[in-house]
């Protein structure tokens, strides 16, 4: 019987995923981590990216997070998100015009958003995209 850890993945809205997984894998600050059962604890932020989960039952899960922070303990990993949105409620669409308005803010000295506001959703839009098109490719990172 192979080992599980139990994985919370929660958002400011909403509690987007809770179970029994054998691998998470978070875009944190210091580049991507891999989490297995008994893992040493960490605290680490995360940054805008794709989370991976491969869940006790089923294929792999994709989430996309925005930042946040990640929590490990040995039996228990905790993604506390400042967005987090399921791979398949992922718009191109809609990230590609947040992309466009984030340039243009960026570009607008005098514009309403500050110049941070509109480089954070800059590189939020872009990691929407670049997940939804390795997803597409059937690859990631």
């Amino acid at each position: 019987m192979a080992m599980t850890m139990h994985l919370d993945i929660v958002s400011a809205e909403e509690e987007i995923f809770s179970g029994t997984v054998h691998e998470v894998y978070a875009p944190s600050k210091s580049g991507e981590v891999g989490i297995f059962p008994r893992h040493t604890q960490l605290l680490s932020q995360l940054t805008a990216g794709e989370v991976r989960i491969k869940p006790e039952h089923g294929e792999m899960l994709h989430f996309f997070v925005s930042g946040g922070m990640l929590e490990v303990q040995p039996h228990v990993v905790t993604v506390l998100a400042d967005t987090a949105i399921r791979a398949k409620d992922l718009d191109e669409a809609q990230a590609l015009e947040a992309k466009q308005r984030a340039e243009e803010a960026m570009g607008e000295r005098e514009a309403d958003m500050d110049f941070a506001r509109a480089q954070t959703e800059l590189i939020q839009a872009e990691a929407q995209l670049r997940m939804i098109r390795n997803l597409r490719r059937g690859t990631r990172g």
